[in-house]
């Protein structure tokens, strides 16, 4: 890589990036190129891949099945700067052990994906072979596992504080959906009774603020009861939530929040759009006001914030319809974004000087590859790393758009907005991947990545 600006987590540089066998192995100005295949970077930025630990690349939830599965979905990514993923897997069979997912996941992972993944492991039910099998997950190369609080899959705080301090104690990071289940349940009840449950601003009606805001205090004080347990929130969506956090955090806690997209550009305004336009917003979190993007625009800038993921989840537009349309609490809730996630925050975030370039590296890369246990060889460009890096072009204006993207979906909740900036080559371990508005790289050549926290 020759001739382009450096951006790393800290610095910014003028150098050339020599790759040798899939790690970085030198970089400076001036770089002998004999015999080198080189990339000329100039009038560009060049970054870390982008490393996105929040997605669902390959859901099914209640029959219905996301539209990208793990080939068009780590496509997506790549075409969108991301390098590496980490996935989410969904629920497997009632009672079933705690690697059923993952070995599931990882066969078909394999086969399939285009860039590097790893895996969290889901609990849905804890016994204790599920706690034993926690203490393993180090020796598989999964460093991190999911608890949800709502949806049929949650758990009981009791049963919270035992995997926290189970995990902890194995070496394995904790991260949290926090939404109250009894809160969500009673709105939407509610709502139910009266009758009419057609309109999508039901939605954000009956998963407020405040269900999330609960939901992180509780969490916060069951870590302490467990032990100061390190915590990690996914999707924060709201003011409310990211105060508690900060608050928390300057008492001694040890807190980790992500945010997404979507929570920053896009309000449940969205829900009043005519026709069925209204569903394709249907995720949970949902989308907030205005104030709440504010607040979360704030926490990305004083460090409040830590990851900005995508919690991509492409059920189709016409999925959402069709479960939808006369009862909105049937909708499969997800929206896709593995593509945008960089494009919309170096917009959004460095060109509208919201936040840095350092600190968009860092959000994007440095950061959640330290968490989820992916450094020193994911998230960052220094010698010794792998050779995961982007050529983004600050120049290049897009609207997005269905046709312009990858991801194998019938929609995008971002339609319309103009971008500037835009990862125009991907390289991967030394190989390229994207180059040419093409994908360079042969399914499956992606890998499991074993992390370790």
């Amino acid at each position: 890589m020759a001739n382009g600006t450096v951006i790393t987590s800290t610095d910014i540089l003028q150098a050339d990036i020599l790759a040798e066998d899939g790690r970085i192995a030198a970089m400076a100005d001036g770089l002998p190129t004999e015999g080198c295949t080189v990339i000329d970077a100039r009038g560009c930025l060049v970054m870390p891949g982008g490393v996105d630990v929040h997605t669902h690349l390959n859901l099914e939830v209640g029959g219905e099945k996301v539209s990208d599965g793990f080939y068009t979905g780590s496509a997506a990514a790549a075409f969108g700067g991301t390098t590496t993923i980490v996935e989410h897997p969904g629920f497997g069979p009632p009672g079933c052990d705690l690697n059923y997912q993952t070995n599931l996941y990882h066969q078909q992972a394999d086969r399939e994906m285009v860039i590097d993944y790893g895996l969290h492991a889901v609990i849905q039910h804890i016994d204790r072979a599920v706690l034993d099998d926690i203490t393993l997950l180090p020796e598989q190369g999964i460093a991190s596992l999911k608890v949800y609080l709502t949806y049929s899959g949650r758990l009981s705080d009791e049963a919270i504080i035992e995997v926290l301090k189970t995990a902890h104690a194995a070496g394995v990071r904790v991260t949290f959906h926090a939404e109250n289940h009894a809160i969500i349940s009673s709105l939407t009840n509610n709502f139910r009774t009266m009758g009419d449950c057609s309109n999508p601003m039901l939605h954000p009606a009956s998963r407020p603020d405040y269900a999330e805001a609960e939901a992180v205090f509780r969490l916060i004080q069951l870590a302490r009861a467990a032990g100061e347990v390190p915590i990690y929130i996914v999707h924060l969506s709201t003011a409310a939530g990211l105060e508690i956090i900060r608050k928390a955090r300057s008492q001694g806690s040890e807190i980790y929040a992500e945010t997404c997209p979507q929570y920053l550009v896009l309000t449940e305004d969205c829900y009043k759009k005519p026709g069925d336009e209204g569903l394709q917003y249907i995720l949970s979190p949902p989308l907030r006001r205005q104030e709440d993007c504010d607040a979360l625009w704030d926490g990305l800038g004083d460090d409040s914030i830590d990851v900005v993921a995508t919690d991509h989840c492409s059920f189709s537009r016409t999925q959402k319809v069709e479960r939808g349309r006369t009862d909105i609490f049937a909708a499969p809730g997800g929206i896709p974004g593995v593509e945008t996630r960089m494009p919309l925050l170096f917009s959004e975030g460095v060109v509208k000087k919201r936040i840095g370039l350092n600190r968009f590296v860092r959000l994007t890369a440095t950061n959640p590859a330290k968490i989820m246990g992916l450094a020193p060889h994911k998230g960052d460009l220094a010698i010794g790393g792998d050779a995961d890096m982007i050529i983004l072009d600050p120049r290049v204006k897009k609207t997005i758009s269905s046709p312009l993207l990858h991801q194998h979906v019938d929609y995008t909740p971002f339609a319309g907005m103009e971008i500037q900036g835009w990862p125009t080559t991907v390289i991967q371990r030394g190989q390229i991947v994207i180059k040419d508005k093409q994908l360079k790289i042969a399914r499956g050549a992606g890998s499991f990545v074993q992390r370790k926290i």
